[in-house]
């Protein structure tokens, strides 16, 4: 296992891809090991593209849905991605579902997990999966679980950008640059066939998150020139050593 790693917990097969590849491909670059987490395919809700093509079955999109995420995996970098295959609309875990879940979260014991925002009226099963990652987080922490386990520390949890931030209550108070690795999540962006209706919302999303960077680093007056970002809320509080 590498010294450093980060878990990411997705809904379905694309969210990894529009709200935090900028983070997997830059921390991968970095040495750090991440493991993507896709509890369904998005198979039922989020493939109306497959779905309009004559003769489609679920396993079909199932199928499709796997390979677009597979490739969009090997553009960021990722080597340990892994489709749990619980169904989405609705997305609802059963207690040994919910300990699979554990499981993987004290074999890769990550330093950060990253998952959606808490609330997301035009999605549940994205705030869904964030009370499934909190629950899973909590019960690795537990001694009692599986006694004899390694149990799990205190990772921060980075609730990633929402499709309509503005309904969420979703507020940042992390911006990442993904400059240096821009081009790789464009590159999984762009594997999403079945969602290309996106590609370029989340390329301003990115855009629009660069010019807050800019703006949060300084600005103007010496701020850092970068394109392209990341906004994330985090859930806990973070213990520091020197606030400069």
């Amino acid at each position: 296992m590498a010294d450093k790693t980060a878990l990411v917990i997705s809904a379905h097969s694309a969210d990894f891809v529009w709200r935090c590849g900028g983070a997997i491909a830059l921390h991968q670059e970095q040495g750090v090991e991440v493991t993507v987490v896709c509890l369904s395919y998005g198979e039922r809700g989020e493939s109306a593209k497959l779905w309009k093509q004559e003769g489609m079955t679920l396993e079909k999109v199932k199928a499709a849905r796997q390979v677009e995420a597979e490739n969009a995996a090997k553009a960021l970098g990722i080597s340990d991605i892994r489709f749990m295959d619980f169904g989405d609309y609705p997305l609802r875990l059963r207690n040994e579902e919910m300990f699979k879940l554990v499981d993987i979260i004290r074999e890769v014991q990550p330093n950060i997990m990253f998952s959606h925002s808490k609330w997301d009226p035009y999605n549940t099963d994205h705030m869904y999966a964030t009370q499934v990652a909190l629950e899973a987080r909590m019960i690795a922490q537990a001694w009692g679980h599986n006694p004899g386990q390694k149990v799990l520390g205190a990772p921060q949890v980075y609730l990633f950008e929402p499709h309509q931030t503005e309904q969420m209550e979703w507020k940042p108070d992390v911006f990442l640059d993904i400059t240096p690795v821009w081009e790789k999540k464009w590159a999984a962006i762009r594997a999403m066939q079945g969602q290309e209706h996106l590609w370029h919302f989340y390329e301003n999303v990115a855009e629009n998150r660069g010019n807050h960077f800019r703006r949060n680093s300084g600005g103007q007056s010496g701020g850092r020139d970068i394109r392209y970002a990341e906004g994330f809320q985090s859930v806990f509080p973070r213990t520091l050593d020197t606030l400069v």
